[in-house]
């Protein structure tokens, strides 16, 4: 099985939309796609349901049949940091919750498991505890989102630091070009240079996410 966790430079890089890209691509190589969102906030309320707008968006792109609760176990109304949603709340995050939710999704025996995180790589469960803990746990491969803007030449240089000090591999990255960036050809090839995994894909938005699969260069066995 091939086990992929989303992270980026920072939150609103564009993590759904390339994990919807990344999984939309693999499908269409016929492959069978599970998808995994463990935590978010930012979710209306539907029918007594929590539901958020990523996690239904990755539901669509994957092949397993998945169920939202399955995809997306722990949610939060308010879109704010999800440790301080847990805490008005009297609640608590754990990685031991969101590996149980793994353990879930694995056992649908797809041939890939997409996990898109929540902010950045450090993000904060509560309690001393990261969301990255999770992703050592799980051993899987890291792609690093970077969202193409002033300073995310630090940016992604730390996150992939911090990546490689957790002892995970970080087998590719992204160019995500959403904006509108001064000398955005110059830092892409500055990062090409500076990061030795292989850039993945540059995508700028598209709204026919079949487009945006297509320049994702994913080879698997």
């Amino acid at each position: 099985m091939n086990e992929f966790f989303i992270t980026a430079t920072d939150t609103d890089a564009g993590k759904t939309y390339v994990a919807r890209a990344l999984v939309t691509a693999l499908v269409n190589q016929g492959k069978h796609v599970a998808v995994y969102k463990p935590v978010s906030a930012g979710c209306e309320l539907i029918n007594g349901e929590l539901v958020n707008e990523d996690a239904c968006l990755l539901q669509a792109s994957g092949n397993c049949r998945q169920s939202l609760t399955q995809i997306n176990p722990i949610a939060f109304a308010e879109p704010i940091a999800p440790h301080i949603a847990a805490e008005k709340l009297q609640q608590h995050i754990s990685v031991s919750q969101i590996m149980a939710g793994y353990e879930q999704v694995k056992a649908l025996g797809a041939d890939v498991v997409v996990t898109e995180g929540a902010g950045g790589w450090r993000l904060p469960l509560g309690q001393g505890a990261y969301l990255s803990e999770f992703a050592k746990q799980a051993g899987v491969g890291v792609i690093l989102v970077v969202n193409m803007k002033l300073g995310c030449l630090n940016h992604a240089m730390l996150t992939y630091e911090a990546i490689i000090a957790d002892g995970l591999p970080c087998v590719g990255w992204v160019a995500n070009c959403q904006q509108q960036m001064p000398y955005l050809e110059e830092n892409i090839a500055e990062l090409r240079r500076l990061l030795p995994m292989a850039l993945m894909a540059r995508l700028d938005y598209c709204a026919d996410i079949n487009k945006a699969a297509a320049l994702f260069d994913v080879q698997l066995n």
